[in-house]
């Protein structure tokens, strides 16, 4: 059987090709003895999965596997958001999660994620042990039947819902939201955020819209359930029509987040990552330390220069983000993917309390988006950012790696280049404080062309010349 490898988030794979039955037992052994391994087995594990095709039949074969091991699980009721599963875990106090879950990917593939006890996402050494614990087989893997594991208790069919809305509560004021009188576009993206928004802020003046909340795998007017153009733009061209004041947009999962202003237009994640950022500091007045991938902004750097708080950058991925964010007690942790972590929950992205954060954020300045955009820029001046992803001949990867190895550019889209990184994939520093990053994904077979600069006319030229480096053809326009 193939070889399963866990990338930047877990496992992913296409349904019946290698995303199969079988090899969703292989990893759920792996884990199993992995956290028999760890001593964590006793404490037990919460499954939960997405709306993805055939995704709660992929639940209930791990929890099969789980139980034949001993392992009691505790297994969601339906499809649930990430982050209330990964909640799940600290609220039960077990030894982990699995995650059934592709997140954004196309709707031909699904996913395992897997979560340590904190509901965070499990370091790369870990991850590493878990690969290696995994069988080769099936043949002798053990398994009993769901309902004989319901039925003597091995299995327990639970709702996260009520644990998991009680720790938002904790977390934010709910009632000066309710009470504003927004008027609030909320895309579910066919996933697991369908019907929480509504349901959190019902009661009061502000009204939400749902739009694209119901289960359909196909993902229509979207190539994929995740927050970024195209796929957003026919759930922002709601904004107009009804004259809403603000556009939220959680992926499939719901643990990532994408924001559209009052005009309908989208507010790039580097720029939201700002806004969170400036929202703890300036207006609720929280220190700490702030983690963020080298993929994502700048304007985090000068924020903490500005407020005198360290800012630690790490590889992309939150099995990257979640470790330093436990090391050094952050206030939030992100990334450029638009996933958002924040202090006093789960080392975990959370699409939902993100949006309800950047709902308060307009409370408690009575400003709309685009407005506070210009309170973000008058700080730390415009940042413009865009990404390419391309595909390319899987033969060609060593030498699309040593091309961009051993490239040491004088110019940039015409700006000086500064220095290079080296943490994941090669990020190219540039005079302007911009970067350009160059890296293949750890979820799919692509490489990522990315770049932040406070030169909007320079962005086009800057990742052209990122996919010059690579020795990759220039997109058609």
């Amino acid at each position: 059987m193939s070889q399963i490898k866990f990338g930047t988030d877990g496992w992913r794979g296409r349904i019946a090709d290698d995303y199969t039955f079988d090899n969703v037992r292989r990893c759920a052994q792996g884990f199993a003895r992995y956290l028999q391994q760890q001593g964590l087995a006793e404490k037990g594990v919460v499954i939960g999965h997405d709306m993805r095709f055939q995704a709660e039949h992929f639940a209930a074969t791990a929890a099969e596997v789980l139980a034949a091991n001993g392992i009691h699980v505790w297994l969601t009721a339906g499809p649930t958001p990430t982050p209330a599963i990964s909640y799940a875990v600290v609220d039960r106090q077990a030894g982990g999660a699995i995650n059934i879950t592709a997140s954004h990917n196309p709707p031909t593939d699904c996913g395992f994620k897997v979560r340590d006890p904190y509901g965070g996402a499990i370091a790369p050494a870990g991850l590493k042990i878990i690969e290696s614990l995994i069988p080769a087989g099936v043949n002798e893997l053990p398994r009993r039947q769901l309902d004989d594991a319901r039925s003597d208790g091995q299995v327990t069919v639970f709702d996260p819902q009520p644990a998991y809305t009680a720790q938002l509560n904790r977390l934010i004021d709910l009632a000066p939201i309710k009470a504003a009188g927004f008027s609030v576009l909320v895309d579910a993206m066919w996933g697991n955020g369908a019907g929480w928004f509504p349901r959190l802020l019902a009661g009061g003046q502000t009204t939400l819209h749902e739009v694209h909340n119901s289960r359909n795998p196909i993902f229509p007017n979207m190539t994929r359930p995740e927050p970024i153009p195209p796929n957003v733009d026919d759930g922002l061209s709601y904004v107009t029509r009804l004259g809403a004041d603000v556009a939220i947009i959680n992926d499939g999962d719901a643990d990532r987040v994408g924001f559209g202003d009052e005009n309908g237009q989208f507010i790039d994640q580097l720029r939201v990552y700002g806004l969170l950022g400036y929202y703890f500091l300036e207006i609720r007045g929280e220190r700490g330390p702030i983690v963020k991938t080298i993929s994502t902004t700048k304007m985090l750097n000068k924020l903490g220069a500005r407020y005198n708080v360290p800012v630690h950058e790490t590889g992309v991925g939150f099995k990257y983000i979640a470790p330093k964010m436990m090391e050094v007690g952050a206030m939030i942790g992100g990334e450029e993917s638009g996933g958002y972590a924040f202090r006093r929950h789960v080392p975990e992205r959370d699409g939902i309390l993100a949006g309800l954060y950047l709902l308060d954020m307009m409370v408690q300045t009575g400003q709309k988006p685009s407005q506070l955009l210009d309170t973000l820029f008058a700080i730390v001046g415009p940042h413009y950012y865009d990404r390419i992803d391309a595909t390319f001949d899987q033969a060609r990867k060593a030498e699309i790696y040593a091309n961009v190895d051993r490239a040491r550019p004088g110019t940039i889209g015409g700006l000086k280049c500064t220095g290079i990184v080296t943490v994941d994939g090669h990020q190219f520093l540039m005079e302007d404080g911009g970067w350009l990053l160059v890296r293949f994904s750890g979820t799919e077979p692509i490489i990522r062309v990315y770049c932040e600069t406070t030169h909007q006319s320079r962005v086009a030229a800057i990742l052209a010349d990122g996919l010059k480096i690579a020795g990759l053809p220039q997109p058609q326009s």
